[in-house]
């Protein structure tokens, strides 16, 4: 039978199916370099094959996690500064996993746009591949949606799900005590958080973001703030395995003082010393130019800290040479007390 090519196509409605066979093809030799065991299949099938019994684990347990990269995106899509957001996208859920106790074991991206461009599609996904294999876990499917009506033809948005495993028995947070110690490790600029302010004080001081960054000239303003968010899988996992962690708190939206009580038994709280760290450039140039208070601060960003560890006292000193032979800056910024809610104490330089 011959087919009519005659009539309207999917391709005058503004969706390309061509461009998007076009961008598996480009995109499967990244997903493959994130193989790790337990993937069965490659990139193209309906749904994605994952075998746990080929990870070793012998009663596990599976946590999942989902994500995006906020308003960060759109800086992105305006400076076309690309390679660098699928990393924030993988790491939004891969650090939530292992706040979790789980181990990331696979990736799955959502990326909607309103026209196709294969270049940027690929770029972004790339990203998302080097984001999983610094995490260890499998880039094994996703979906792209082209849906022209719903977002303008330069504008895409992306969703990130994560699942993870963990024995049974190993989750967190556990035996958090009064006394146990808190270590902080630093973060590399706002992350993926608070990005909607950001923009608001951007455009509140009239700048673009091709202008030098006020905080280090050295670099346009858009690219500094897209430094991606830190991998905390591998270091948290050493530092597990050394023993002694009772819990770990990822500090995204909310910032410290909304993130670290999630991670608390009721009755009790966190005092945390504003005096052990300095508040790093960015932060600090947000905080005087917007005329943010030290309380919009520390419920807003993360301040340069990306992840909190609440540790056995004995084992505080030994824990943070771990972090720091795997490549962490981190120090002691409190204690947890028996009574709700954060204590700041000290003042933020």
């Amino acid at each position: 039978m011959t087919v009519s090519h005659k009539g309207v196509s999917y391709a005058d409605a503004g969706v390309d199916i061509d461009a998007g066979n076009d961008l598996v093809k480009r995109i499967k030799p990244a997903a493959k370099a994130t193989h790790r065991s337990g993937v069965m299949d490659e990139l193209g099938g309906f749904g994605a094959l994952f075998d746990l019994k080929a990870t070793g684990y012998r009663d596990p347990i599976l946590v999942s996690a989902t994500d995006g990269v906020g308003t960060k995106l759109r800086i992105a899509i305006d400076t076309n500064h690309l390679h660098d957001i699928g990393i924030d996208l993988v790491a939004m859920c891969v650090n939530d996993l292992i706040c979790q106790g789980a181990e990331p074991l696979f990736f799955l991206d959502y990326y909607a746009t309103g026209k196709l461009s294969v270049p940027k599609a690929t770029a972004v996904i790339e990203g998302i591949a080097r984001g999983c294999k610094q995490a260890g876990c499998a880039l094994i499917g996703g979906e792209t949606a082209e849906m022209p009506g719903m977002y303008a033809a330069d504008d895409f948005d992306l969703a990130g799900f994560a699942l993870g495993a963990m024995e049974r028995g190993a989750h967190l947070p556990q035996n958090v005590g009064v006394g146990d110690k808190l270590i902080a490790l630093r973060s590399d600029g706002p992350h993926a958080t608070g990005f909607s302010l950001i923009r608001h004080i951007v455009a509140q001081e009239g700048l673009s973001w091709t202008d030098p960054a006020p905080w280090e000239a050295s670099k346009t303003l858009g690219s500094a703030l897209l430094v991606p968010t830190r991998l905390y899988v591998h270091p948290a996992r050493q530092a597990m395995a050394a023993g002694g962690i009772h819990a770990l708190a990822h500090i995204t939206g909310g910032g410290v003082t909304e993130n670290l009580p999630r991670i608390l038994p009721k009755g009790l709280g966190a005092q945390i010393d504003l005096g052990t760290f300095k508040l790093p450039p960015v932060f600090r140039w947000l905080m005087d130019t917007g005329g943010l208070s030290l309380h919009e601060m520390l419920k807003t960003f993360n301040c340069g800290i990306g992840l909190i560890a609440v540790v056995a006292p004995q084992q505080a000193e030994t824990l943070m040479e771990v972090l720091r032979e795997a490549g962490e800056d981190s120090w002691c910024i409190g204690d947890i007390i028996p009574q709700e809610g954060i204590d700041y104490i000290g003042s933020l330089d």
